[in-house]
């Protein structure tokens, strides 16, 4: 029995889904199948240039494993651009990771993690102080 598959961590889920080729209608093209993490690893590898190492622990899986998932999506997207196919970006096994903020107490200088749209903490988790900053350019991965 074959191991199951294990999901990727993807940090990025824009809304568009769907590219064809202009002037031709939908009806009459074939499409190719791109999975979410497949974007996810075309986008850390080809759009950010993150090596295959780097970009494999930000997704959760190993170097190799990052390899062939790019190398796969690289042949689709190779398929649809040459064959003139449409791309569909739709399921995979992945989850999404939710974009944090890092902050840090400025009394015990410990560090945390907060979500988007949670608001200011009102104190450090660890001494209560509320004397706290946020650690700016820096986004957790």
């Amino acid at each position: 029995m074959a191991r199951p598959r294990k999901d990727r961590i993807v940090a990025f889920n824009p809304q568009i889904s769907y590219f064809k080729p202009r002037g031709i209608p939908l009806r009459e093209l074939t499409q190719v199948e791109l999975a979410v993490d497949e974007r996810e690893a075309i986008r850390l590898a080809d759009l950010l240039g993150c090596s295959h190492a780097d970009a494999g622990k930000q997704m959760g899986v190993s170097r190799a494993t990052f390899g062939r998932i790019v190398q796969t999506a690289r042949q689709k997207i190779a398929d649809a651009l040459i064959n003139g196919k449409a791309i569909n970006v739709a399921g995979g096994n992945y989850t999404l990771k939710t974009p944090t903020r890092l902050f840090v107490c400025c009394a015990c200088e410990v560090q945390w993690e907060e979500p988007f749209g949670t608001g200011r903490p009102k104190g450090c988790p660890a001494c209560r102080a509320v004397a706290i900053k946020r650690v700016h350019g820096e986004q957790s991965d």
